[in-house]
């Protein structure tokens, strides 16, 4: 029937919710390996595995067999095998619900299983929320409950980018952007700038899924993951690392227009939006403006950006801005198949190794390795050299720094300043 995405609602199984889970093991059956009491019903894991297998039984001897898709709601070890998403549930939409979401990440990353995500915005909404908005459709008036809702939406966007699954999903009301607010408030504008920005950055995210496939990565990085041995990192539960090259620092409390980052020891970091750098190794308090949440890159980063898109594959990233952060050496392995199928099984996938020298301020953009149908067998890459002496804003309005056409043999650039 042309479907090849499941939603797979409540796969725990749903005996009884928010209760104990001794009461849950005494409701629920037993299983071949004997008692629930003794042995914990593993239905959603059975559940995902019947689906992925099922699905890819009907279409294995199709020539473009189409991935499997599923989104479950529980899950044991070993689910990534399954072509799984997994998300939190019906959370509340309270600052404190938001807040808990980013430890909830955090540790499920942690435990091995990449792609996560939340009903972003909050699935349960509280009633004076609901009663905001009838008062606003019914006099057009911005009361305090709907300032703080669409604020909540906005901050939870503003966090979403930056988890492997972006996704908002919740009880009325409605959650589309212009839903949320009209397109002269700054919280429209937030949301669709971050929107447009997760966009850009498909280049870095599905070279990162290819990483979880080809390298066991994990994209949702706690910060004892990557600088684990800075002590301070240890239990920081609202900043965390996305791939290798962002630190995304959320904000969670109403009206908040700054916030505590820590910056690990072991680099320097630059902000995201200006190019500037700050010294690893201490705690700062930084802005954050309604519109915007600090976000940072380490030293030795190098960050690929793709054209603005409406969808993941509007457009080929013919033109690809690749901003490069000097301080340290850097390396990005960037992973392309042709993205619905599963002919990356065998061997159809295409990887191109950009490494940067910062001794001698080289790029090298390495020859591809493999090939696929439809490829991309030339491209332009726009080369940002940002450093600690030479800050630049993020601008991805119009191509900026060293154009190189590739053609997929190996490019040196130097990048050392004229």
């Amino acid at each position: 029937h042309g479907i090849d995405a499941w939603w797979m609602d409540a796969s725990e199984p749903n005996v009884r919710d928010c209760t104990p889970m001794w009461y849950r093991k005494a409701l629920s059956g037993p299983t071949a390996l004997g008692t629930t009491t003794e042995y914990f019903n593993a239905y959603s894991i059975v559940n995902a595995d019947a689906i992925y297998n099922g699905q890819r039984s009907v279409f294995k001897h199709k020539k473009d067999e189409p991935r499997v898709f599923l989104l479950t709601r529980s899950g044991f070890a070993g689910l990534q095998r399954y072509s799984t998403a997994t998300w939190s549930g019906d959370i509340g939409t309270r600052w404190e619900d938001m807040r808990a979401q980013m430890t909830a990440g955090m540790n499920y990353s942690l435990s091995g299983l990449p792609f996560w995500g939340q009903d972003q915005g909050g699935f349960c909404v509280e009633r004076r929320y609901m009663e905001a908005q009838n008062v606003f459709s019914q006099t057009g008036v911005e009361n305090e409950d709907m300032k703080e809702w669409r604020e909540l939406q906005t901050r939870w966007n503003q966090f979403g980018c930056f988890v492997p699954l972006y996704r908002a999903h919740g009880q009325w009301p409605l959650r589309e952007v212009w839903n949320i607010a009209p397109d002269t408030l700054p919280a429209y504008k937030s949301i669709v700038w971050y929107h447009q920005f997760r966009y850009r950055l498909m280049p870095y995210l599905y070279s990162m899924a290819g990483w979880v496939h080809l390298k066991d990565y994990t994209m949702m990085r706690a910060l004892v993951m990557d600088w684990g041995s800075d002590s301070e990192v240890l239990d920081i539960k609202d900043q965390w690392m996305f791939g290798p090259a962002l630190m995304a620092c959320p904000v969670g409390h109403y009206k908040a227009r700054n916030r505590s980052v820590y910056f690990p020891r072991q680099r320097g970091w630059y902000d995201l939006y200006t190019g500037e750098h700050v010294d690893g190794g201490q705690r700062l308090i930084v802005d954050a403006p309604y519109e915007r949440i600090p976000v940072y890159v380490p030293e030795g980063s190098i960050l690929p950006f793709g054209p603005a898109m409406q969808w993941s594959d509007e457009k080929p990233a013919e033109d690809i801005d690749l901003y490069v952060y000097g301080g340290h050496d850097a390396s990005f392995l960037l992973y392309e198949d042709e993205g619905t199928n599963y002919n990356y099984e065998k061997g159809k996938s295409a990887t191109i190794l950009i490494s940067y020298d910062d001794a001698s301020k080289t790029l090298t953009i390495a020859s591809r390795q493999g090939s696929f149908d439809g490829m991309l067998t030339k491209r332009n890459f726009h080369i940002v050299l940002i450093d600690k002496a030479n800050p630049r804003p993020l601008s991805l309005d119009s191509h900026q720094g060293v154009k190189v056409t590739y053609d997929g043999k190996e490019t040196k650039v130097n990048l050392m300043p004229q």
